[in-house]
């Protein structure tokens, strides 16, 4: 059987992708509802944010989501504490940085049981916010006068804008305080350099799109570890963690770079790159600012009768030569005959008055050198080694 209710817990794009990615729920509309007046728009919520509730017996529109849901595959109880857990009920007349009256906590019940659930559950809920050391809830809780669908541009609105972020208001107080899936244990600090990537503790598409587009297949040598908020104490963090996904740049507990919301690839390496290189430094002027490196510097020296194994992007961790291709060109840079198939692209490269082909690591972006055509055929590819590490073939995790 299919049940509705109506929930307001600020900007609605948000709550509407959160529970939309709740197994049961059928639909959810993003909208408008609370409020005196007919027809509102996003235009008029807006207009009318900073307007006294009481003023003049007019009441403006919450932003709220009308979920559609199978009562046999989910229950109006789920629903109801997901609601509490996916923001801060204590602030009024906002969440976070938005705010207005349009933003305000409110739970339109559509029937008896379900205002009896809101009730009691805003009763458990209180006990544990009051634990934590958070005030009084403001939430409305009233029944279901008119639901008014919002525009269509405001409908899946964070599907249709994948570069962005999930505002993050909860306040990590969970109902279900013993279960192991809730249990969140703070993060030691790891002695070093880490990379933290802050997620919020529903669903985000961001943090989503951040995992398929760079998490998913990251190798780099800096460790990469998912947190929430509430699990960050041991460490200095000096970003505000209001949105998810926040990467945070971390070395020996201290953030040395955060970036707030989506990341995407190029982004990520150049920060990468920042952190992990310097931008000092020489290695990151050959990856990010095509430099190169002088010939038989140290790191060539080094390289050059390394025993069997590859070489990896200093930047991503991805393979990108082996020790089978490489050969010694009497050129003072590391010479192969051949990349790993797929992990490099080549760019024309006019600089300096030359017409040379640029090489560069398909993951990360990094310039890496240039391949030219050989007498006997074979190609060389000359690379620059301060932008590589070496891995031997016995330790190459795969």
């Amino acid at each position: 059987m299919i049940s509705s209710i109506v929930f307001a817990a600020g900007c609605f794009w948000g709550v509407e992708k959160h529970f939309e990615a709740l197994p049961g729920v059928v639909n959810v509309v993003s909208g408008y509802s609370g409020g005196t007046y007919e027809n509102p728009t996003y235009k008029k919520v807006l207009k009318y944010r900073s307007t006294s509730n009481n003023e003049k017996n007019f009441k403006n529109h919450t932003e709220a989501v009308e979920v559609s849901f199978d009562n046999t595959k989910i229950t109006a109880n789920e629903l109801i504490k997901s609601f509490w857990e996916i923001h801060d009920p204590t602030q009024e007349n906002r969440q976070g940085n938005d705010i207005g009256n349009n933003y305000r906590s409110a739970i339109f019940f559509t029937n008896e049981k379900q205002k009896q659930l809101a009730l009691h559950t805003k009763e458990q809920y209180q006990k544990l916010l009051k634990k934590e050391g958070y005030g009084k809830i403001k939430t409305e809780i009233e029944a279901l006068n008119k639901f008014y669908g919002a525009e269509s541009v405001h409908q899946d609105y964070l599907k249709k804008n994948p570069n962005g972020y999930c505002p993050n208001h909860s306040t990590g107080v969970k109902f279900i305080k013993d279960d192991k899936k809730d249990k969140k244990v703070d993060l030691d600090v790891l002695k070093g350099k880490e990379i933290i990537v802050v997620e919020a503790d529903g669903y985000c598409p961001y943090c989503e799109q951040f995992k398929k587009d760079v998490a998913n297949t990251y190798k780099g040598s800096i460790p990469m570890r998912f947190a929430n908020t509430k699990q960050l104490k041991n460490y200095k963090i000096n970003s505000k963690l209001f949105a998810s996904p926040t990467i945070l740049f971390i070395e020996d507990g201290v953030e040395k770079i955060g970036h707030i919301g989506y990341m995407n690839k190029k982004k990520f390496y150049e920060t990468l790159g920042d952190f992990k290189l310097g931008k000092n430094t020489l290695a990151y002027k050959i990856a990010f600012e095509n430099g190169t490196e002088s010939s038989y510097c140290k790191a060539y020296d080094i390289f050059k009768d390394t025993p069997d194994g590859v070489f990896k992007d200093k930047v991503s961790g991805e393979i990108l030569f082996d020790t089978k291709d490489r050969f010694v060109s009497k050129s003072g840079w590391l010479s192969f005959y051949k990349a790993v198939d797929g992990t490099t692209i080549e760019l024309p490269d006019n600089r300096y008055g030359m017409k040379r082909i640029e090489v560069k690591a398909k993951k990360s972006g990094i310039h890496l050198g240039h391949v030219f055509p050989k007498a006997n055929g074979k190609r060389r590819f000359c690379i620059n080694a301060n932008v590589l590490e070496f891995v031997k073939r016995a330790d190459v995790k795969l």
